[in-house]
C-alpha cells in the first residue's frame, strides 16, 4: 500500500517531484501545498494545491508525509527553512531515490533527499537531510554531503570530501580528493578544485571564449 505525500512547491522543481515519486516510489502524492501569499490557483498537477498554514488541517500527519520540491534560491536557505518548518509542525519527510541510481552506502542519506537517476553513491559516503543529486553525479567513497546542499549534474566528488551545509555545486564541478569545502560556497559550472575551499566563498570556472576564426571557416574541416 502507497504511502500518501504532500509536496511543498507550485513550480518546475515540485512538477518533477510529482513525476518521480508517482512513476518510481512508494508514495501516492495527494496534493501540493505552498505559503498563502504565494497560492495563484486551487489545484497544480490536476492535484489539490493548499495554503501552508492550513496543510495540517487538510493533510494531517498522522496520515501524510512531506516532501519540499525547492530548488537552491538564495543559497538553498528558503529550501532549508521549508524543511525546518515542516518538521516543526511533526511531518516526516520523505525522500525520493530513484531505482535507477547506483546507491552502495547501506542507506546513508537523510530525510527530504532528491537523488535522480545515474547518480553513483559509493561506499562508506554520507548524504545528510535536504541534499538534491540532480542526475549524473559521482560521489566518491568516504564522502559526507551535509546538509540542505544543492549539487546539479555530472559533478564528480572524489574519494574522502567533505562538502558543507548550504552548498551549490555546478554543472560538470570536480573536487579533488580529501579536501573541504566550507558551508555556503558555490562552485561553478565546470570548476576543478585542488585544495580546500573557505565557508561562504565563491569559486568559477573559467568561460570559454569566442574564437576569432568563424565557423564559415571551418566548413571544409
Amino acid at each position: 500500500m502507497k504511502k500518501s505525500l504532500v509536496i511543498f512547491g507550485s513550480g518546475d522543481i515540485a512538477e518533477l517531484a510529482h513525476y518521480y515519486f508517482t512513476r518510481d516510489s512508494n508514495y501516492e502524492v495527494v496534493a501540493f501545498t505552498v505559503d498563502a501569499n504565494h497560492m495563484k490557483e486551487t489545484y497544480f498537477c490536476g492535484l489539490p494545491l493548499v495554503a501552508f498554514e492550513e496543510v495540517s488541517d487538510a493533510f494531517p500527519m498522522e496520515n501524510n508525509e512531506l516532501f519540499v520540491a525547492l530548488s537552491y534560491s538564495k543559497l538553498n536557505a528558503l529550501r532549508k527553512e521549508k524543511f525546518l518548518a515542516s518538521k516543526a509542525r511533526g511531518y516526516e519527510l520523505a525522500s525520493y531515490i530513484s531505482s535507477r541510481a547506483s546507491v552502495l552506502n547501506n542507506g546513508q542519506i537523510g530525510k527530504n533527499c532528491f537523488i535522480l537517476e545515474d547518480n553513483t553513491i559509493q561506499p562508506f559516503t554520507r548524504i545528510g537531510n535536504n541534499v538534491t543529486l540532480w542526475s549524473g553525479n559521482h560521489i566518491g567513497h568516504h564522502s559526507t554531503i551535509c546538509d540542505h546542499t544543492f549539487i546539479a549534474s555530472h559533478v564528480v566528488v572524489s574519494g574522502g570530501v567533505n562538502v558543507g551545509e548550504q552548498c551549490f555545486l555546478g554543472v560538470n564541478v570536480t573536487l579533488r580528493d580529501h579536501i573541504r569545502v566550507g558551508d555556503r560556497c558555490v562552485v561553478g559550472a565546470g570548476a576543478l578544485l585542488l585544495s580546500d575551499a573557505e565557508p561562504d566563498g565563491v569559486y568559477l570556472g573559467a568561460a570559454t571564449n569566442r574564437s576569432n576564426v568563424p565557423s564559415s571557416r571551418l566548413r571544409g574541416i
